[in-house]
Parts: C-alpha cells; structure tokens; sequence
C-alpha cells in the first residue's frame, strides 16, 4: 500500500476505496489488526507519549482522518486524499453487511450506542452485530472475554483519543484476527444525537469548524494543539 511519510509515521497515500479494499485484507487476515484515523491532535499527544508514538508507528493503516494531516502533507510537498473517518467505517460496515462479517461495537453511553446500533440496523438490516457494550466501564477484562468469545471480525470502538487506540492495543491479543478501528464520536453521529456538518463544510474539510462553531467547549481542545502541530511541520519544512 502506497504512504506517506509524515514525521516517523507512514500516512495512507490511496483512496477511499483503496483504503476500504484494504481493510476488508486486514479482516481476512492472520493476526489481529488496527487502523488509526489520524489527526493532528493525535501526533501531537505522539511527541509527548512515547508508548502513543510506538503504537502509531506499528498501526496497520494510518488514514489521514483530520484535513489538518492533508494541509500538513501539502506544505511537505506530498499530496494526499483526506478519507473521513466516519465515512470510511460506515461504509466498511456496509461491507460487513454484503459479506456477513460480524461486528461490535464499543464506546459511548448506553443510550447513544443503543440508537446509534438502532438506525445502523435499520439502513443495514443484514448486518451481523454480534456484541456491544458502553464505553464507560473501569475494569474492561469482561469486555475482552466477550470479545474472545463473540468473535467478531470487525471492532468499531468510540473511547476517544488515545483510550480507544490503548483499549485497542490491549483488545487485539484477545483476538485470532480481526480488524480494530477508533471511530472517536461517530456514534454520536449515527445516533442521531448530534448533526453531522452541512455537506458544505465536509467538502472543504471545514467539520472541525462547523463543531467549534456548535460546541464552542470543543476550541480549547483545537488550540493551541492546531498552531503547535503546523509550526513543527513548518519546521521540519524548512529544516530546523
């Protein structure tokens, strides 16, 4: 599969429907597997977190998720597709669907997970959800027997960044195979409890606005994180 290489990590360099050929590789294969929908905030927590960087570096797939990946890219002189993430998991889930693949899912409250599950089950009648469960639980050794004993071939888990990514790393040695991807808040977004972004904003990457421009709480956690992550892919740039 065709990267990019951005700092010590290697970006997808494809299209969505690469990536999704892909993926569908991941879930037939031999070893359990993780896909990362890479943002900015999350190569930022990777300079400061080694274990983080670690598991970055040993994902199976980076997909370039925040538009702040493909802007950094572009000063780098790389162009590259921006894949939502939430596009790309809804449509792997319709895969899953056409080839019977069983699936959890696993994160948010009880409430959004089960509307969420609701309105996926009625666009996706066929779809195989053989387990699961809320992401608020302190010890989650249950959860990883469920996992082992459902079996599922494809993990949606929406803990948030970097939980999700470290529950995952944890998750995989309790599976054959399988792939495990972090989806953040699109439960939320499948639930119906929060709106998705006018198409306008998704075609110019502008999602991260239209979610300040909602949820103002949300600008702490954007700045100062955005300016820090583009003055050290400026730097690495010009070489400094």
């Amino acid at each position: 599969m065709k990267t990019a290489k951005l700092f010590e990590y290697d970006i997808a360099d494809v299209t969505q429907k690469e990536a999704l050929d892909n993926a569908l590789r991941l879930i037939e294969g031999n070893k359990p597997a993780q896909i990362v929908t890479i943002n900015p905030e999350m190569v930022n927590f990777s300079f400061k977190n080694a274990e983080f960087a670690k598991l970055l570096q040993d994902a199976d797939m980076l997909i370039p998720d925040g538009v702040g990946i493909k802007i950094a890219m572009n000063l780098l002189g790389k162009k590259i597709n921006r894949i939502a993430g939430i596009d790309f998991a809804y449509k792997l889930l319709q895969d899953c669907e056409k080839s019977g693949i069983p699936v959890a899912m696993i994160g948010t409250s009880e409430n959004i997970l089960n509307k969420a599950v609701e309105n996926i089950k009625n666009s996706m009648p066929d779809l195989k959800i053989v387990y699961t469960h809320n992401g608020f639980f302190d010890n989650a050794d249950e959860i990883y027997k469920h996992l082992q004993n459902t079996a599922p071939k494809l993990v949606l888990v929406a803990l948030g960044s970097p939980k999700q990514e470290f529950f995952i790393q944890e998750a995989k040695k309790y599976l054959k195979n399988g792939l495990f991807i972090g989806i953040g808040g699109s439960f939320d977004v499948w639930s119906g409890e929060i709106k998705r972004a006018p198409v306008i904003f998704q075609k110019l990457g502008l999602e991260w606005l239209y979610r300040v421009l909602t949820q103002p709480k949300r600008l702490k956690r954007i700045f100062p994180a955005m300016p820090v992550f583009f003055l050290k892919v400026i730097s690495k740039r010009i070489g400094v």
